[in-house]
């Protein structure tokens, strides 16, 4: 499976789970695999359990450059997407951030409203730009 394959199923995941916040992730990627709608991939768990480990850090951040956003206002699409940008830009060492936003974009794109590849751009940039990622 290829790298932005196994990215959409961690945002599925990450996105899932605000709608099931008291279950476990560990069953969340049980049942996915169980009723085949995942493949088994251990860069898409990991990239979910690092979201969930860091939520605080991660959604202090989005709050942050989300000017004139709450986020518990923020599309639920949008906020998964971002925190698993944000999470992979700080925790996943090996990925060219570049790459990181360029996918975002494009979950943005697939998944999201009209403008949130856009909006999901000029968050991660700025991050990235205040060298906010060391």
């Amino acid at each position: 499976m290829k790298r932005t394959q196994e990215r959409e199923q961690a945002f599925i995941m990450v996105f899932e789970k605000e709608f099931n916040s008291e279950v476990d992730t560990g069953d969340l990627f049980a049942y996915a695999y169980e009723v085949g709608n995942f493949e088994k991939s251990d860069f898409c768990e990991l990239l979910v359990k690092a979201v969930f480990e860091n939520i605080e850090k991660i959604d202090g951040i989005i709050s942050e450059y989300a000017v004139g956003w709450k986020i518990n206002h923020l599309p639920k699409v949008t906020l998964a997407i971002l925190r698993l940008a944000l999470c992979e830009i700080l925790y996943v060492d090996s990925i060219p951030e570049s790459v990181t936003v360029n996918e975002a974009v494009e979950l943005a794109k697939t998944y999201g409203g009209e403008s949130d590849a856009s909006y999901i751009n000029g968050i991660l940039g700025k991050f990235l730009r205040d060298g906010r990622d060391e």
